[in-house]
């Protein structure tokens, strides 16, 4: 089973650095832009739809932008504590894999969103990265929760201490 735990943290630190350096770049790239990156006409698609949804104006639809380039930052900063977390407990302990799956429900929430408005404009390309994001997020989620229950399985199957049965049942003594 060691080789399945070693696959599965390999697999997880792996996605966690893709979303890392994927999610980290764009949310940099949205936040340095004059626009926070509606003058990619393709890219920001999401932001119109969701604003027109919401019934924003132009200042919301900035701002909606910026939140989501924040967002993005923010989902990058929390795959790069949990990939430093598992390096800080290579040798021992156990990793909190709780940061990384509050930042992948957020990656889920945000490809959903997304793919809604690709799919409208018939663009595949944003549809395809998209659904992987969505994809590599589920796989990961998946795979912590994998991990998960290996760990309790492992911690079940520990031997208890040894109690001498004979004492155990024997009646208490007082002291007087």
């Amino acid at each position: 089973m060691p080789k399945i735990s070693n696959v599965t943290v390999a697999l997880i630190v792996v996605i966690a650095l893709y979303f890392a350096l994927v999610w980290g770049y764009d949310g940099i790239r949205i936040l340095t832009s004059p626009s926070y990156g509606l003058d990619e006409v393709w890219r920001s698609q999401f932001i119109f739809a969701l604003g027109r949804f919401c019934g924003l104006g132009p200042i919301g639809l900035i701002k909606l932008a910026a939140f989501l380039g924040a967002l993005k930052l923010a989902v990058a900063c929390i795959c790069v504590f949990h990939i430093a977390d598992r390096v800080r407990c290579w040798t021992h302990g156990r990793p909190n894999s709780e940061i990384l799956e509050a930042g992948l429900i957020l990656v889920v929430a945000i490809s959903i969103a997304s793919v809604g408005p690709a799919s409208w404009t018939y663009s595949t390309d944003l549809m395809r990265e998209h659904t992987f994001q969505l994809l590599f997020a589920a796989l990961a989620a998946g795979l912590c929760i994998f991990e998960r229950m290996n760990d309790r399985r492992v911690e079940n199957g520990k031997p208890e201490a040894v109690v001498d049965k004979a004492a155990a049942n024997a009646a208490p003594r007082f002291h007087a």
